[in-house]
Formats: C-alpha cells, sequence, structure tokens
C-alpha cells in the first residue's frame, strides 16, 4: 500500500508543481486551431468520398 501512496503523492506533486499549464487565452486558441482543422479535414473527406462514389457509379453503369 505504501507504493501506491508514493506514487500517489509524486503524481499530485508533479502535477501541481512541475507541470506548467497554458493559460485561458492560450486553450481558446488552442481550441480554434483544432476546430478549423477539424473542419479541414472533414471537408477534405467529404470530398474525397463524394468523388470516389461519383468515380464508382461512372464504373457501375458501365457495366
Amino acid at each position: 500500500m505504501s507504493k501506491i501512496r508514493t506514487y500517489i503523492e509524486e503524481s499530485t506533486d508533479e502535477l501541481m508543481n512541475k507541470v506548467s499549464w497554458p493559460s485561458w487565452s492560450e486553450l481558446q486558441s488552442s481550441g480554434v486551431v483544432v476546430m478549423i482543422a477539424s473542419i479541414i479535414i472533414s471537408l477534405i473527406i467529404f470530398f474525397m468520398d463524394s468523388t470516389f462514389s461519383r468515380m464508382m457509379e461512372y464504373i457501375y453503369s458501365l457495366f
């Protein structure tokens, strides 16, 4: 049990004193970057899927 207690104490100490937490404005700007990147990636996947679907419909219509 003492190993678990030591682990918890060291983890708490590290999270409270050794980790540099971002400020609120840094979190907001990072969140905006993640949202924009997610939107761009989802649009790319949407257009790739639509293009592939049209290509497959064309190929199937030939047979």
